[in-house]
């Protein structure tokens, strides 16, 4: 029992004050550590209060890390149990622990439950600094680009790049519809994300999964419906906003993200989250315009026009709420509280996988969840001062995603839109062409996951800038679709040029996912989806061998398929489009213009 000691890792504490006070304060990580036979043994605590009881884990245990059990709050003391494995035999250690007044320290007596070892330790709180809130330097002054350029929008022109490399238009377009059928018809255990799921009385439900992560994003939806109408695909299109409007659109008026739509949810309509991410919305405005144009508008939520107008109302001008969770997605539903642990998928199967045989603890630090009473100010998805989207409309502060600006969508929202915003629009199109070219890479081209509003860095976790990543792929093509349907910034071809450039230059086949925005590699994999994305470049990049040699992968990029389908087969698919000069602007019928 000395052995197991002198390994031992201690009580995983719960500080109990007051009442609520006490359960949110015990929340957090402690460190504490013992004497044993002049030997120091250093422990970790993390905890998570809720109500009186307490879960998490204590990491410095031969099992580590050790996941706490029954653990209560009583008071100023807390108790639980955990068990840990020693030479093959496995103990079960009970924690006593005092909170001090101030709520600071913990006394721990911890043992074995046979009472035959016993140890004492106090632990404090790991203190966490908030780095002061970014201070956004002023707009200033944005070139403005007036009229509707020189591109697809007024020329009815759209490039087909695959024609231009040697491929029939009969070529590709088989090629498309094959790639459709795989990701929504295709084998339900390799090849297909889209799944129809019974109906209502709307018709046909139908989600679009990340298999990898077992949910469904308003991302990967808004993106179905986006493919569904341009391939003039309704019943898809349709299934796909029935499930979005009948379990992701926040109905409950205690919510403070009520009118938008929760960003992450189970498959089988419950929540993962009760919040949203404004580029699925953005999305979901853009391809309902799309559908009224192409179908005529229907009833009720099949009112495309109504349902988009809402939409883009509400992301400008959602009122600033403030409430205090759990929230619920609708009135009648249970409070939604975060697991205390990682959610079953297959991403996380592997990353604990990898964890384990690393001897690195799982799960890391930004999978616990806070699970207590805390307060969300929500309002506007765009920031009225930078004329800009923002990452999610949570008050105060935020940031910005490069991903997130769609200039080109911006332009048909100042002509199609609610009348009383269309110059807002028209403004943050300029805005967002400032915005790529503020925030790449000088030489590489990459755009961050997020920056702020006046265009300078953003740090991460830990605490370096943000880096290039999966968010990021799609910057190039949005800059790039832009240029092809409205061209009216010449810095678009530069920012294209820039990228295709540096990547090529690090292997056409071989260019890794993810980067430091100045170009050091942060990953090992090669992924379809940003290969797809930066093949939409030669949309705007100069004509030459590198964007077509860009063009040549993207043609010769299998379907995605496996674990990773999802978005990888999403961008492929829309990229596809793009690159084709199928994925076009489907305006209103002359009749109704």
């Amino acid at each position: 029992m000395r052995k197991l000691a002198q390994l031992v890792g201690l009580a995983v504490l719960s500080a109990v004050l007051p009442a609520a006070w006490a359960a949110a304060d015990v929340s957090g990580d402690w460190k504490g550590s013992f004497d044993f036979q002049d030997t120091s043994v250093e422990l970790t605590f993390h905890f998570i209060a809720d109500g009186n009881a307490l879960t998490g884990s204590v990491e410095g245990l031969p099992t580590t890390p050790a996941e706490i059990h029954d653990g209560k709050i009583d008071g100023n003391n807390i108790t639980f149990w955990l068990n840990t494995d020693y030479e093959g035999t496995q103990y079960r250690l009970v924690y006593n622990g005092s909170v001090s007044e101030d709520g600071g320290a913990i006394a721990f007596t911890f043992g074995t439950d046979s009472g035959d070892w016993s140890a004492e330790l106090t632990a404090s709180r790991v203190q966490v600094t908030t780095p002061p809130e970014h201070v956004n330097a002023p707009l200033g002054d944005i070139k403005r680009y007036a009229g509707d350029g020189d591109g697809a929008f007024k020329t009815g022109h759209y490039r087909d790049l695959f024609a231009e490399a040697g491929h029939t238009p009969e070529e590709t377009k088989a090629k498309i519809e094959k790639a459709f059928q795989q990701l929504f018809h295709g084998d339900g255990q390799e090849e297909r994300i889209y799944f129809e799921t019974g109906a209502n009385e709307n018709g046909t439900l139908a989600y679009i999964t990340d298999w990898a992560n077992n949910d469904a994003r308003t991302e990967g939806m808004s993106y179905g419906m986006m493919i569904a109408v341009e391939l003039n695909k309704k019943r898809e299109f349709d299934a796909i906003w029935n499930w979005a409007h009948t379990y992701m659109l926040i109905t409950d008026p205690k919510n403070p993200s009520v009118g938008y739509f929760a960003w992450s949810m189970n498959t089988d309509g419950t929540p993962r989250a009760t919040g949203p991410a404004p580029d699925g919305e953005e999305y979901f405005a853009m391809a309902l315009y799309f559908a009224a144009h192409r179908w005529g508008n229907g009833k009720g939520i099949y009112n495309y026009q109504a349902e988009a107008d809402k939409i883009l109302r509400g992301m400008r001008h959602h009122p600033v709420l403030t409430g205090e969770g759990p929230f619920r997605i609708h009135v009648d539903d249970p409070p939604f509280v975060m697991p205390d642990h990682p959610w079953p998928s297959p991403n996380n199967r592997r990353m604990e996988a990898e964890a384990k045989a690393s001897g690195r603890p799982w799960p890391p630090a930004y999978f616990r969840f806070p699970r207590g009473p805390q307060k969300e100010t929500i309002g506007p998805m765009v920031d009225e001062d930078h004329c800009m989207i923002k990452f999610i409309p949570n008050l105060p502060g935020g940031t910005t995603d490069a991903s997130y600006h769609m200039p080109a969508f911006y332009e048909l929202w100042a002509r199609w839109g609610p009348e009383e915003d269309r110059a807002f629009w028209a403004k943050a199109a300029d805005v967002s062409r400032w915005l790529f070219a503020e925030v790449t890479g000088p030489e590489t081209g990459l755009t961050p996951d997020q920056s702020n509003f006046d265009g300078t860095m953003v740090t991460g976790r830990d605490e370096e800038p943000m880096p290039f990543a999966a968010d990021s792929w799609r910057s190039v093509s949005n800059w790039s679709v832009d240029y092809s349907w409205w061209h009216k910034d010449s810095e678009e071809r530069v920012l294209s040029d820039r990228i295709q450039k540096f990547l090529y230059g690090q292997g056409i086949g071989t260019f890794v996912n993810r980067y430091t925005v100045d170009g050091k590699p942060l990953s090992d994999q090669h992924s379809p989806g940003m290969v797809a994305t930066t093949a939409v470049g030669s949309l705007a990049a100069t004509n030459g061998p590198i964007s077509k040699a860009f063009v040549d992968a993207l043609w010769n990029v299998p379907v995605p398929s496996g674990e990773r389908r999802y978005y990888d087969g999403m961008l492929y698919l829309m990229s596809m489009l793009h690159a084709s000069g199928e994925f076009r602007i489907i305006e209103k019928p002359a009749a109704s213009r």
